[in-house]
């Protein structure tokens, strides 16, 4: 996979916004970028973190009590600590802020608890690319540019989480060819969330699900790449 921006963003939803706003800029720090309308009764927060980007999608909308995904915790990278520093957001999604370096962490990493780590490790090798990063703490660890993946054993992992629920829901690759990268995922044992699509003349993005079903978006986005055109390739 041919990342446009060497970093993945991770985002969550959330019925109580003011509450989640309030944690991750004034708690965690993290600068707000801008809020962009998705549709009528949702509109995404969006942050700047370490250069990847929090999204908190702010719903309307009652959020389904839905089991959580295999996405467990975001780690960030913190300069003037000597140990992690386990925190939770109002709406429970699980950070830590660790020192940098810690597994190899320079801005963020993202933990993943997973049924079957072999599974795993030919997808985000095969399916997406990804070369595996030194071992955190035992568990295997995936490098998208300097976010790195921790994919560890859970037997409480979930088999197709879905999307709309409370917690962490979905990582994006920002990619300069979704249609393209889309396919290859598919091709090489990914499976389909959502088809590609092009969103006015911000992104033309995609979902693919991971052997748990974890969701994956694909974005095209143009201030990235500067074109939204479909890969005729």
């Amino acid at each position: 996979m041919k990342l446009a921006k060497p970093r993945i963003d991770i985002g969550f939803a959330t019925n109580n916004a003011p509450a989640a706003l309030a944690f991750w800029q004034n708690e965690i720090g993290l600068p707000f970028d801008y809020t962009q309308p998705i549709r009528r009764g949702y509109k995404q927060h969006r942050h700047d973190l370490c250069g990847s980007i929090l999204k908190i999608n702010q719903l309307y909308e009652p959020l389904p009590d839905n089991p959580p995904s295999g996405y467990r915790e975001l780690l960030i990278a913190r300069d003037g600590i000597a140990a992690p520093q386990p925190m939770t957001d109002p709406d429970g999604n699980r950070v830590v802020l660790v020192p940098k370096g810690m597994f190899g962490i320079e801005r963020i990493g993202i933990r993943l608890g997973v049924r079957d780590v072999e599974a795993h490790r030919r997808f985000y090798s095969e399916a997406l690319g990804l070369p595996q990063g030194e071992p955190a703490d035992g568990a295997m660890t995936f490098l998208a540019g300097d976010t790195v993946l921790i994919v560890e054993q859970a037997a409480d992992a979930p088999d197709d989480a879905a999307f709309d629920g409370k917690g962490w829901r979905y990582i994006t690759f920002q990619v300069f060819e979704v249609d393209r990268e889309h396919a290859y995922v598919l091709a090489h044992g990914g499976r389909e969330a959502r088809a590609p699509v092009t969103l006015g003349s911000t992104a033309r993005i995609s979902m693919v699900r991971d052997p748990d079903g974890n969701w994956i978006e694909l974005s095209q986005r143009a201030s990235l790449t500067g074109s939204l055109k479909p890969s005729t390739a």
